[in-house]
């Protein structure tokens, strides 16, 4: 018989699951700081719209070699330890981008964020699963879920006009500088952690068990198929609205908003709605698949966007798009609480956004060699449509029902 989970009181969890969903914000703050200052950079720089793929491509393929060795990392030092460090790495190169002199100094400081923020999501998941009981984990993953898109919506609101008052390099000193503002919360909100469970924080990882894991695959598979949806919207739409309606630098950052504005409600939909099944009867296997079916079914509106020649109904439309990758994904998250043992959890959740990071650079790059070519946005679109049918189909090809290895 497993030990009955030990439970932490109601006001550490709050204040754990705010500083997740804090560091997650700032996580998301930082890497779309250059999208919506693309203009500016690409005057600066000179860039083309390939150069401007290249450099999305390389965040994203420095952090999916970062990714393969992140789960170790947080497994053999400890969430507390090995988050606090990676804060500080990636606030202290987000700072550098406004010290780059020239394109190399620029892409140096973007690889070495791309590293440090590798960190944040499996840093989450494992947190959650260490320090929160069964009947809050799912809750609070979708809160936290919301977090980058808090940051997405706030950041096209604040960071194009402080960056025409105040320069673009402002812009990079005040954003990494946030992050050691929230170290300094971490170190001291955390201090009196302990597990709710016999799992130890830090423990060896056995790769040969993580590898033969049917669970293992079904999350890495997953993300593959549904991030670069995530990593497109990011890294592109301001592009996208600033292209195809024409809007200003200035004037871009509503749009944007309202399409993570959906997102956020998305992570919380889906926060609320596979509790809502389980209690209805739903076993667990039922219950996920359901939740992720609703939201593959969801992002079908996202193409639509394509066919409107309204800036407000295509910002809606990719919401609604977006709306459907978070609840999918906080599902992913939550589906991987149930089937992944707790002390590979983060090696899991890891390798999995190694996935999606690699996929997210196939579909940058082939946004760039599409506009390039004269094709425009549609490849991508139709992608995106298409994503989580077949992750949903992976995932019940590979485990027909879901459990625990």
């Amino acid at each position: 018989m497993q030990p009955a989970a030990k439970r932490a009181s109601s006001g550490a969890t709050m204040a754990l699951v705010a500083l997740l969903f804090a560091g997650n914000a700032l996580n998301y703050v930082d890497r779309q700081v250059v999208a919506l200052l693309k203009p500016t950079l690409q005057a600066t720089f000179h860039w083309n719209d390939g150069d401007f793929a290249h450099l999305g491509s390389a965040f994203q393929f420095a952090a999916a070699g970062a990714l393969v060795f992140v789960g170790w990392f947080i497994d053999r030092l400890g969430v507390r330890v090995a988050y606090g460090a990676a804060v500080t790495v990636w606030s202290l190169a987000g700072m550098a981008h406004a010290l780059a002199a020239n394109v190399q100094q620029f892409v140096t400081a973007r690889v070495v964020l791309a590293i440090g923020e590798t960190v944040s999501t499996p840093a989450g998941v494992k947190s959650a699963t260490l320090y929160l009981t069964p009947d809050r984990r799912n809750q609070a993953l979708g809160i936290i879920n919301t977090a980058p898109n808090i940051g997405a919506i706030l950041t096209p609101l604040i960071i194009p006009p402080f960056a025409m008052a105040f320069g673009w390099k402002a812009a990079f000193f005040v954003t990494g500088g946030l992050g050691l503002v929230w170290l300094a919360a971490w170190w001291w909100g955390t201090r009196s952690l302990e597990p709710v469970t016999e799992v130890a924080e830090r423990a060896p990882v056995n790769w040969r068990e993580l590898l033969g894991a049917r669970s293992s695959w079904v999350v890495i598979g997953a993300k593959f198929l549904t991030d670069g949806v995530w990593w497109f919207v990011l890294f592109w739409m301001p592009d996208f609205f600033n292209r195809v309606f024409g809007m200003s630098q200035a004037r871009l950052g509503l749009p944007v908003a309202i399409i993570f504005s959906l997102a956020a409600a998305g992570a919380l939909t889906a926060g609320g709605l596979f509790p809502r099944l389980r209690r209805n009867g739903h076993s667990v296997n039922a219950a996920r698949k359901r939740s992720m079916l609703f939201f593959a079914l969801v992002v079908l509106a996202m193409p639509m966007a394509l066919l409107t020649h309204n800036v407000w109904l295509a910002a809606l439309l990719i919401g609604l798009g977006l709306f459907a990758h978070q609840g999918f994904s906080t599902n992913i998250f939550g589906m991987s609480t149930d089937i992944v043992p707790a002390q590979r959890v983060a090696s899991v959740i890891a390798l999995g956004a190694v996935a999606g990071n690699l996929a997210g650079m196939g579909v940058i790059e082939l946004a760039g060699w599409s506009l390039s070519s004269g094709f425009g946005y549609t490849p991508m679109f139709i992608l995106c449509g298409g994503a989580y049918l077949l992750a949903l189909g992976w995932i019940h090809l590979v485990m027909p029902r879901l459990e625990a290895d």
